[in-house]
């Protein structure tokens, strides 16, 4: 059985610009002495009881909940080809609405020398990066490259910390991107107990292991565990309390509330774990259309929308259903949203599944962004785990070219009718493996589809701790950003005690150091000085971005 291991890997971390931590903590050194003014004012009140508001302030970080939504394989393109088509070039997402927006770098490692960077990634390498703060080999799931040590994870610390967690997909719950969370295992495909003999042995819990992605995404006590892979789920434990028994088995007696459709889920009850089983592997898809084809003759079509089955909820239902049975912890909850199939339309070249994956995804965040107003020590992430192939290119009739200007599309291509009252054609073309007549061979394993990239991509964030994404960082950096804002501390894994004073805590700047200084007494401050005190400290953070970005400057 492998070791354990609580190391963050010596990666440089690229934190937040200093001009904006500058510009934005004059801000906050504005807000902290007039709050500190005005709270002396008020010194008719008791050394007690100033004690006692410092006990009630909020989470040591600042956030009580954080909710991480991944789009599986969304980079740029895939986000701007989804709102061309969906709103207009001119549209909003919802995702686009974050105000603080900056790009993280991807790479994962090489197995048997991981000082090497690997410019390519997989789905399990970046959701360990985030979920782990360190980097690994493709394929692995929360375990250290060559050494095969089980690194902890941000869900595991929120557990210990004593507070409510959850896990949805559209995808498997035992794919790459949920399984990050919650298990550790040397294969991704080591999914269930029967699909453990080739790849990695040593995980049986016959052998001595953890066992397989689902039996220690169950033997977690996840909360609420949302998505497909029921196959998986179904089956036979070889070793162990549940020998002999399925997993859903084993969930059942460890408590759980197991449901296999969206009106099951709803009529969930608050206080029980639950695990929504709604497919037998991958959940179905909002839209369908025409795959993308070699030779294209740029005729455009027109994605069928509500593709779903009623009996599978949405995303949104999802994230609306795991909050809603998560809130009730006092103490708070971590959870993470993936919308899987941008990624696995991608691979197959499907431009209107993956456009609805998209849609999915920022329908899941509308509901995420709601709560998080009515709920402002909530952070909210948005991003993506990798670059993925799709591309938006020229059509010959767009004007681009110049009159006779010859143009052989690469791999294959879609066009698709827009929002805007016009036409888009969106290329698939890092993988064009052909048969011998000279056919692109399509298929949904990696060796015979399209191909991740390994450019840097988008990531987004509101609340508290959100400051932190700004600029340019590495995908290890968003462990970091979620645990400190969480007041948990990235190298004891320990929960961080209270801060010293509210101005440490609201300040949209302040450091993790600054935030665990012990409370020295003095007098309560009025929550409408924390509210002005934050107010400003953000504002420091706007007019330090405005000052980056120059007159007319973009993100």
């Amino acid at each position: 059985m492998r070791g354990s291991s609580t190391m963050v890997t010596g990666l440089r971390k690229r934190r937040p610009w200093r001009a904006t931590i500058l510009v934005a903590a004059v801000f906050a050194a504005l807000a902290a002495a007039f709050t500190s003014t005005t709270a002396t004012a008020q010194s008719g009140s008791s050394a007690s009881a100033s004690s006692s508001a410092s006990a009630s302030s909020s989470a040591p970080g600042g956030a009580k909940n954080v909710i991480l939504f991944i789009g599986d394989g969304m980079g740029d393109s895939e986000i701007t080809i989804a709102r061309n088509y969906h709103l207009g070039a001119a549209g909003e997402f919802a995702m686009d609405t974050l105000p603080m927006t900056g790009a993280y770098t991807t790479y994962s490692v090489q197995e048997d020398d991981p000082s090497t960077p690997d410019y390519v990634p997989d789905s399990a390498a970046t959701g360990t990066a985030w979920a782990t703060g360190s980097k690994t080999s493709n394929n692995r799931v929360s375990t250290t490259a060559k050494t095969d040590e089980d690194l902890r994870t941000i869900l595991e610390l929120a557990q210990e910390d004593g507070r409510s967690t959850g896990n949805v997909s559209t995808a498997e719950l035992t794919d790459a991107t949920p399984a990050v969370l919650n298990s550790h295992v040397t294969h991704r495909d080591c999914k269930g107990p029967e699909d453990m003999d080739e790849l990695c042995p040593q995980d049986k819990k016959s052998e001595g292991g953890p066992g397989s992605i689902a039996e220690q995404t169950v033997d977690h006590g996840v909360d609420v565990l949302l998505g497909g892979a029921r196959s998986s789920f179904e089956q036979t434990i070889d070793a162990g309390p549940d020998r002999g028994r399925t997993v859903v088995e084993s969930a059942e007696r460890q408590g759980y509330e197991v449901v296999y459709d969206a009106d099951a889920m709803r009529s969930a009850r608050s206080g029980s774990k639950l695990l929504g089983l709604f497919a037998e592997e991958n959940m179905d898809l909002l839209y369908s259309g025409k795959p993308a084809e070699a030779n294209h003759n740029f005729e455009a079509q027109t994605c069928e929308e509500g593709q779903l089955p009623p009996e599978q909820p949405d995303l949104a239902s999802m994230t609306t259903k795991a909050i809603e049975m998560l809130e009730g912890n006092e103490r708070g909850f971590f959870l993470q949203v993936e919308s899987a199939s941008i990624d696995k339309e991608d691979h197959i070249s499907n431009p209107c599944e993956q456009i609805g994956e998209t849609v999915n995804l920022d329908n899941a965040v509308a509901a995420g962004l709601e709560y998080a107003e009515a709920n402002p020590d909530t952070l909210v992430v948005v991003t993506g785990d990798h670059g993925h192939t799709s591309q938006i290119i020229p059509s010959p009739e767009s004007g681009y070219f110049d009159e006779g200007y010859e143009y052989d599309v690469p791999g294959e291509a879609a066009t698709l009718n827009t929002a805007d009252g016009t036409t888009m054609t969106v290329s698939y073309a890092t993988n064009t493996f052909r048969d011998e007549n000279g056919d692109i061979i399509e298929g949904e394993d990696s060796e015979d589809s399209h191909t991740h990239t390994g450019t840097q991509i988008r990531i987004a964030a509101r609340g508290p701790g959100s400051e932190d994404v700004l600029g340019l960082t590495d995908q290890t950096d968003l462990f970091d950003t979620m645990a400190t804002s969480m007041g948990l501390d990235a190298r004891t894994r320990a929960s961080v005690s209270a801060p010293a004073s509210a101005s440490a805590t609201t300040s949209a700047s302040a450091s993790a150091e600054a935030q665990r200084v012990p409370d020295t007494g003095g007098p309560p401050v009025a929550p409408w000085l924390l509210a002005l005190a934050a107010a400003l400290g953000g504002l420091g953070l706007f007019v330090s971005r405005r000052v980056l970005r120059g007159p007319g400057g973009g993100e």
